[in-house]
């Protein structure tokens, strides 16, 4: 794919808790700590006086933008798969469809997940040899570098070949995302052993076992943090379970503080004093850290974020897409899949 002088990136400016103004600042925040190498322009498509009032109160700066205004709005209630027939003229389908129509190079939004799975799959279709498009996210673990964990809720059911090709999506991913060559990948499974599971885990872990991934079997819940592989895959109704107790996780620790310094005096004192490490620690914890999440396995880029996305969140999903686009992400994926199946036939 020709790379192109200046990458065009569209933002559903209207699909965050916190719309439009966190998505503005994100994207002034990414333009003013940019690298001198990387040039880019924001397409804010949404409700343009709003975006404009917006604006008017924060300090773009030198921040290269455009608006592509629409009028309606899909929120987090909205049927995702309604969108497509209901609400075509919402930031979250337009900005979408200028992504299918080569007017931007990638499309971010914290709107409704689910929108974004169903739409992009439509409008953008699937990579040849992708049967399901696939959600991944990056789970923090004791080693310095994280895992790579999906579905975490694109497809709640699975079949075998699908478990299949998340386990290259995921092995392509982080190859060039993180630079660990070779990556391993686990299946998710309630036991190691490979006689362990449904008939879906079974057969995929037969499918995983005859490619040419460095697949090293099956793989518990506790070894996600211990990095016994670099890719998890499992289906989206596990891992999406995964990524909701992962994230309420932070939530309970800061509870647990806030209750032992109000005990007395002293903890009050501790907790001052130990904080800043508490902070350190739970660093990686952070999703605004990671940015959003990428679906794999649509024909473009796609970040997904966190309904809640604060302006470090987005000026992160800006730079993952970015760099996503940068090394052709999807043309490798595409590549891999073909591959295999040649040699599997």
């Amino acid at each position: 794919m020709a790379q192109k002088n200046t990458i065009r990136i569209a933002i559903d400016a209207m699909g965050g808790d916190f719309a439009p103004v966190n998505e503005i600042q994100g994207a002034i925040s990414a333009f003013n700590s940019k690298s001198s190498d990387v040039d880019f322009e924001i397409i804010f498509v949404g409700k343009e006086d709003i975006i404009n009032d917006a604006i008017a109160k924060l300090t773009p700066g030198n921040l290269k933008y455009t608006i592509f205004h629409t009028d309606d709005v899909v929120t987090m209630h909205d049927d995702p798969t309604a969108v497509i027939k209901k609400k075509k003229n919402s930031s979250l389908y337009k900005g979408i469809e200028l992504l299918t129509n080569d007017n931007a190079d990638a499309f971010l939004s914290a709107g409704n997940t689910g929108a974004v799975l169903s739409t992009a799959t439509i409008l953008l279709g699937r990579l040849k040899g992708v049967s399901r498009p696939t959600i991944g996210t990056f789970f923090p673990t004791e080693k310095n570098y994280p895992v790579f964990v999906l579905d975490v809720g694109g497809n709640v059911d699975c079949k075998p070949r699908f478990l299949y090709e998340f386990g290259v999506m995921g092995s392509i991913y982080i190859s060039n995302m993180l630079g660990i060559l070779n990556p391993k990948i686990g299946l998710l499974n309630v036991g190691e052993e490979s006689s362990k599971g449904n008939e879906a885990a079974l057969q995929a872990h037969e499918l995983l076992s005859k490619s040419d991934l460095n697949f090293i079997g099956n793989i518990e819940g506790s070894d996600i943090f211990k990095v016994k592989a670099d890719v998890a895959v499992c289906d989206g109704f596990t891992g999406n379970i995964i990524l909701k107790f992962a994230e309420s996780f932070v939530g309970l620790l800061k509870n647990r503080f806030r209750q032992f310094a109000k005990k007395n005096i002293l903890n009050k004192i501790m907790i001052a004093l130990f904080y800043p490490i508490f902070k350190k620690v739970l660093k990686d914890f952070d999703y605004q850290n990671y940015g959003g999440v990428p679906l794999l396995g649509v024909n473009g880029v796609v970040i997904i974020g966190h309904g809640k996305s604060s302006p470090l969140a987005i000026q992160n999903m800006i730079y993952k897409a970015i760099e996503q686009y940068q090394k052709d992400i999807n043309k490798k994926i595409e590549k891999a899949l073909n591959q295999n199946i040649l040699q599997q036939n």
